[in-house]
């Protein structure tokens, strides 16, 4: 089994949790500070990458939004509570790329399963390919000599997050440049980003390579560097062509699985999870007289994921279990697979099993097999109505999605 990787990165760096503190406050606090630039000067500065400590142009909320300490109908409403939907078109559009990522994903669950089993096989080839290795391990350590990529390596590595614009020509490099598979440099972020999710990173990475939009390749340019990180890099020696990844066929995009019906009556155990930690919206349907919290450490791929990765997402559930505690019922408990949660429910004599619904991975697949196992109660995974309104809209590019915006606001904000 290969690492996560290098020794000198072994210990977990908990830098990246005092960037982000893992804490509703926190992202709350982060939200107040942006607000002000989330309109027009967003618009003008939210291609800039100016380092570490320097995303001034953007809001950093990612981590926040992807384990929905803070929800993105939260922060729309923040937003078009200070500006108008045209003022702040840019912002509003980047929220919703993440929730069309998603919708699209649940519409079509193949396609993780495509990227799953390429990786694997890319894997594999790690072992058994020394020069492939060599090269993989250069890039992820960044070691490769090109100095805005190893940055870029270096600095997700310690923090984890990289500005959406630097992940853009990251992806773009490793391919094109470094002749690397994207389906290990997409592992590579997922295993290091604190806003990894499986739809939204999956699909820019195929977007990168020509997969997503049949044909079209993004090729990271020295010039738009240069630009975009004011002068801070210049790199030589980039790939000066892109040529497209021939993807595998798409499956049929399927209609969201149907939600169980809930019963109000029935002795009932909460599951919350590291998808939504914002259970009010469950609360507001239940009286559970138990919780339990899924804590995954891995599920996403088969290597091991950065150490900070786990401990965001444990920390912010234990932030999400202190200030829900006094609707929890008995106190939370920890459980880390299908057997763990089966345990608990017979444990509790539970009659069914409430939860926010989990698009697409690790933990999507993790209820599958509590619901696949005979003797587990039902499962009632509630879905907000931001979701169930806006995923099914998911069903080609983002530009016809795009139209849909203005009325999702008027609807859900």
């Amino acid at each position: 089994m290969l690492k996560w990787l290098p020794a000198a990165l072994d210990a977990p760096d908990m830098n990246a949790l005092e960037i982000f503190v893992p804490t509703r406050t926190a992202a709350l606090e982060r939200l107040a500070r942006f607000l002000p630039d989330a309109g027009r000067n967003y618009a003008a500065r939210r291609n800039y990458d100016l380092g570490p400590g320097a995303h001034a142009g953007v809001s950093t909320l990612s981590p926040y939004l992807r384990c929905r300490l803070i929800t993105e109908a939260e922060v729309l409403e923040a937003v078009l509570a200070r500006h108008s939907l045209t003022a702040a078109e840019k912002f509003v559009q980047e929220v919703f790329w993440r929730t069309y990522w998603k919708g699209w994903l649940e519409l079509r669950p193949g396609v993780w399963q495509q990227y799953q089993q390429a990786l694997h096989c890319d894997v594999d080839d790690l072992q058994t390919q020394a020069g492939l290795r060599d090269r993989w391990e250069a890039a992820c350590t960044g070691n490769t000599g090109i100095n805005c990529f190893d940055h870029w390596a270096r600095e997700l590595a310690q923090t984890g997050y990289l500005h959406n614009h630097a992940r853009m020509w990251f992806a773009s490099i490793w391919v094109f440049t470094l002749q690397l598979p994207w389906t290990l440099g997409a592992d590579f972020f997922l295993r290091h980003l604190l806003d990894g999710d499986p739809a939204s990173n999956t699909l820019s990475w195929r977007w990168v390579t020509g997969q997503q939009t049949l044909g079209k390749t993004y090729l990271a340019r020295a010039s738009n560097i240069e630009k975009y990180t004011e002068g801070r890099f210049r790199p030589q020696g980039l790939a000066d062509a892109a040529d497209a990844i021939s993807p595998p066929p798409l499956p049929p995009i399927r209609a969201l699985p149907e939600v169980a019906p809930l019963d109000p009556t029935l002795k009932t155990g909460l599951l919350l999870q590291g998808d939504d930690l914002s259970p009010g919206f469950l609360l507001d349907q239940i009286t559970p007289t138990c919780t339990a919290t899924l804590s995954l450490r891995n599920g996403i791929s088969p290597l091991l994921p950065a150490p900070h990765v786990a401990a965001f997402r444990d920390a912010a559930a234990e932030d999400a279990c202190a200030r829900w505690s006094g609707r929890f019922g008995d106190p939370a408990e920890t459980v880390r697979s299908a057997a763990d949660i089966l345990a608990w429910a017979q444990q509790q004599n539970l009659r069914q099993i409430v939860t926010a619904y989990a698009p697409v991975g690790p933990v999507a697949e993790t209820l599958q097999q509590l619901q696949d196992h005979p003797d587990a109660p039902p499962l009632v995974p509630l879905r907000r109505a931001y979701d169930e309104a806006a995923w099914p809209l998911a069903t080609k590019g983002f530009f016809p999605f795009k139209k849909h915006i203005p009325d999702l606001v008027s609807r859900l904000i």
